[in-house]
């Protein structure tokens, strides 16, 4: 392996890992609560059924009927009971209403001081992301730096190659701001 395709490695895993981060942190806002019903805020729900912890989406279909209503249709009406008590045992900011049939959850309106605690959270996830992708960033950049120290770069090559790592790390910081201010707006809209 040529000094140039180890250096490209390099970088290749380094957006790698960032993609990897912002796709997690996809789905970590996915499930953050906004004043519209959302599938996802069941995500994490784990059913006890068939003698073991399964979720959710695997024993019902999860709709949204309505902007602030979520229903549960079991594939198996006899796991009903099961669901209701994983829903109410989830603490999804709603009480599950079960109609024998299917289980459906109102969620409240969120209050202005709700909102504008739930948007501090997002930041906070949101530098948490920024840290992550500049942690990635410094990991490649001391790779890059190990390589100019054993010689088998040039100073014109490291500079850049620091260029072309902090431009990807820009992008993929952008990429985070711009999910914040997506959820955020979901957010605050009423």
């Amino acid at each position: 392996m040529t000094v140039n395709e180890a250096v490209n490695a390099v970088i290749s895993k380094m957006e790698g890992a960032m993609k990897e981060r912002l796709g997690k942190m996809a789905r970590d806002l996915s499930v953050m609560r906004t004043g519209r019903a959302n599938p996802m805020m069941l995500e994490s729900v784990k059913v006890e059924a068939y003698g073991s912890l399964v979720p959710l989406k695997q024993v019902a279909a999860v709709s949204v009927p309505e902007a602030r209503t979520l229903e549960i249709r079991p594939w198996d009406p006899s796991t009903l009971q099961d669901i209701e008590k994983a829903l109410q045992k989830a603490d999804v900011g709603a009480m599950p209403q079960n109609d024998g049939k299917l289980i459906r959850l109102s969620l409240p309106m969120m209050t202005e001081e709700r909102r504008k605690d739930m948007v501090k959270i997002l930041k906070k996830l949101g530098e948490e992301f920024r840290v992550g992708v500049r942690n990635e960033r410094q990991d490649a950049l001391n790779k890059v730096k190990k390589s100019f120290q054993a010689k088998e770069i040039t100073e014109d090559d490291l500079r850049d190659l620091e260029g072309r790592i902090q431009k990807v790390t820009d992008s993929f910081v952008k990429q985070v701001d711009d999910q914040v201010v997506a959820k955020e707006k979901e957010i605050l809209t009423v």
